[in-house]
């Protein structure tokens, strides 16, 4: 009986052993059992965020090159350049073009009216006051309605000249508003620097292009699709359509004269001086200009060449030649500080949970 007592206990301490040993053991196990699945989480996650990643590189290369790319944009013929035997001023493409070539249409008319009045004159004379025809002269040496129409007429004309003259300089150097993209035209002997402050304070050095003739092998010669001979350029001052410019212009070394007519605008560029004017372009297209102001030996050889693109293309152009679009940086500063704005109400609607759940 004894011995069987003791088998009894012996087997008490080993259950409570095995109960013991069992305890212990368990949350290892478990956690051996939940590893594999917080190990399997990540590797079915992965390929999706690898694919994630993929395709984001795959979208900025695809983006990359339509970001960067810049292709010229061809001329179109008899559109801001001079035509063959013009008898007239370019067509034009800006709103103060407008309304000075309508003025200058109503001068040729006032003047061909009166050219023709004049040349009436002239033959009732020679017809009807021919020493033939009139043998004795009259002696009339005054007539007052002759003399008054003679002068009010005239002064009527001239002031009605000069109403539209008077409003066209004022469209000519009317202020650029504040929010203008500021381009600066810079002239060189014999060449001209475009700067934009707004967008980065990056320059383009234009020249102009040479004939296929006139070039060394390997080096960029003018072709139509650059423009007219003596007017194609290597780069052009690029600008946005229909958005006010701020159209600086000075010189480094001696006057020079920045016009382009299709645009109605011509500004002197003086050493040490910085004139400007306001310019809006109507429609995208290629508009030509020269220097004009003597300025040397080369000054036939300063062609001027505009490419006005829409803005969103000028931005485009802009972000290409490593500068920065106008507003961007004040956009992206703003973004930071909105964040935290908005996350602000999500802060104040879980506090009250919080306060509900110590309660």
């Amino acid at each position: 009986m004894k011995f069987h007592g003791s088998r009894n206990g012996f087997h008490r301490i080993a259950a409570g052993l095995s109960m013991a040993l069992a305890l212990t053991l368990s949350p290892v196990l478990a956690v051996a059992q939940d590893a594999p699945a917080a190990e399997v989480e990540p590797a079915v996650e992965a390929p999706v965020a690898a694919d994630a990643a993929a395709t984001d590189v795959t979208a900025a290369d695809a983006a990359a090159p339509a970001a960067g790319s810049y292709t010229p944009m061809k001329p179109t013929a008899g559109k801001g350049m001079p035509v063959e035997r013009g008898i007239d001023v370019q067509d034009q493409y800006s709103p103060t073009g407008d309304f000075a070539h309508g003025l200058h249409i109503g001068l040729v008319w006032v003047m061909a009216i009166i050219s023709a009045f004049v040349l009436l004159l002239f033959v009732i004379v020679i017809v009807r006051f021919n020493a033939k025809a009139n043998p004795v002269p009259s002696k009339t040496s005054h007539n007052t309605l002759i003399e008054v129409v003679w002068t009010v007429v005239p002064a009527l004309i001239l002031l009605g000249i000069a109403i539209p003259s008077i409003t066209l300089i004022s469209k000519q150097y009317k202020s650029p508003p504040k929010d203008a993209i500021t381009v600066k035209a810079i002239g060189y002997q014999w060449y001209w620097g475009y700067n934009y402050p707004d967008n980065g304070d990056f320059e383009v050095v234009s020249n102009m292009l040479k004939e296929k003739a006139d070039v060394k092998a390997g080096e960029r010669f003018r072709t139509d699709d650059d423009g007219p001979s003596h007017l194609a350029v290597d780069n052009r001052m690029v600008l946005p359509v229909g958005v006010p410019i701020r159209l600086q212009t000075t010189a480094a070394d001696v006057i020079h004269s920045f016009a382009v007519p299709s645009l109605w605008f011509k500004l002197d560029a003086v050493p040490g001086r910085l004139n400007e004017k306001m310019l809006i372009i109507k429609e995208p297209g290629v508009y030509f200009g020269q220097c004009s102001e003597l300025c040397g030996a080369r000054h036939g050889y300063m062609p001027i060449a505009i490419e006005a693109l829409p803005l969103d293309q000028f931005n485009a152009w802009v972000v290409a030649q490593g500068g920065t679009v106008k507003g961007a940086k004040a956009e992206e500063a703003a973004a930071p500080a909105a964040a935290p704005a908005a996350a602000a109400p999500a802060e104040g609607e879980a506090a009250p949970v919080a306060a509900e759940a110590t309660t």
